[in-house]
């Protein structure tokens, strides 16, 4: 099922058995004789829409993480921001308070610098190198940053996609149309800087407040992948779309350090293995969603364009923005991340 259209999604997931706990409206593992006498109850959070191949996969991972433990894990799947904001479901997991969590490094970077090194502006051109420098070096420098502050990162990142602009106002063509946009970003230092070289205003946002920014006219214009502009219905409140492809942004799963290690080294062999072929699917999942959703979004009112981005390098370039990110991740990491992509400063 590693080839899913977007309908097929849906009923995949509307096939399989919701249940809502209480007021909270966890989505959970099916109910089974297993699961109300759990050695192991986890909760595991995210920002994703339910129609989200992060969570349509996830709830596969769960199930077989419940079949092959013998009924021993029942992972507890609160997704849409239920358990609060991006920044607030960060310190839950550092806390324990929940148990795993789905995060960008966009996020990450606040808690560590270098998970945000793969939103360093117009980096990579495609996934081939996107996936040799995550599976890769860089990827594991970056889990190893993360094992410090007391979590534990699985071996696959999860997919969000290249990045977008959309805007309420007029399509970007060049760096000359992002001159004081107003442009909502993740709470991300390197987002903000990135956006500021261009000429743009950006605004940091959580994702569960960006609809209503946009729609408030707080912001006028936003960035992301294609999965999470129609997902997010974000076609509401946006009418163009240019294909600037400026950031790839992907999702780190990552565990309380303390409830890791609470688990059998049996049990989190069952856990890792799930979640990374969960991950690796949600990969497929995502490149084939994105093949069809440009027809999709025309059809819901989008105007698509896709400018030449070199201007945007050297603006980038000229401004120092490559320089001083370098000088901020230090020459060990600033080398693995060239070492998948052009020479950048």
């Amino acid at each position: 099922m590693n080839q899913l259209s977007r309908r097929a999604f849906l009923q995949s997931f509307g096939a399989v058995s919701i249940a809502v706990a209480g007021a909270g409206g966890a989505l959970l593992t099916p109910r089974s004789s297993f699961a109300q006498s759990a050695q192991y109850k986890l909760k595991y959070a995210n920002n994703m829409p339910l129609s989200h191949p992060m969570n349509v996969r996830a709830k596969e991972a769960a199930a077989a993480i419940s079949k092959e433990s013998n009924g021993r894990i029942d992972l507890q799947i609160f997704p849409n921001s239920q358990m609060g904001s991006d920044t607030d479901m960060l310190s839950q997991v550092r806390s324990g308070a929940i148990d795993f969590l789905t995060e960008g490094g966009d996020i990450m970077s606040s808690l560590v610098p270098v998970a945000g090194i793969n939103g360093v502006g117009f980096a990579f051109n495609d996934y081939n190198e996107v996936w040799a420098a995550m599976d890769g070096d860089l990827g594991k420098y970056i889990r190893n940053a993360i094992s410090k502050v007391g979590l534990v990162a699985m071996d696959k990142t999860w997919d969000n996609g290249f990045r977008q602009v959309t805007s309420s106002l007029r399509p970007i063509n060049t760096p000359a149309d992002l001159k004081g946009l107003k442009i909502r970003v993740p709470v991300s230092p390197l987002w903000t800087a990135l956006f500021k070289a261009l000429g743009a205003a950006p605004t940091s946002v959580n994702f569960n407040e960006a609809y209503s920014a946009m729609q408030t006219k707080v912001v006028d214009a936003e960035e992301n992948a294609l999965t999470l502009i129609e997902t997010s219905r974000f076609y509401e409140v946006q009418k163009y779309c240019s294909l600037t492809n400026h950031i790839w942004s992907g999702f780190w799963f990552l565990a309380n350090e303390r409830s890791w290690d609470k688990l059998p080294p049996e049990m989190q062999a069952i856990v890792a293995k799930h979640v990374n072929a969960a991950a690796m699917n949600q990969r497929a999942d995502v490149a084939a969603l994105d093949a069809t959703l440009q027809t999709k979004l025309k059809s819901q009112g989008m105007v698509f364009n896709k400018p030449d981005v070199a201007p945007f390098r050297a603006v980038l370039q000229k401004a120092g923005f490559y320089q001083q990110y370098r000088k901020q991740y230090g020459d060990e990491a600033w080398s693995l991340l060239e070492k998948y992509t052009h020479p950048l400063a």
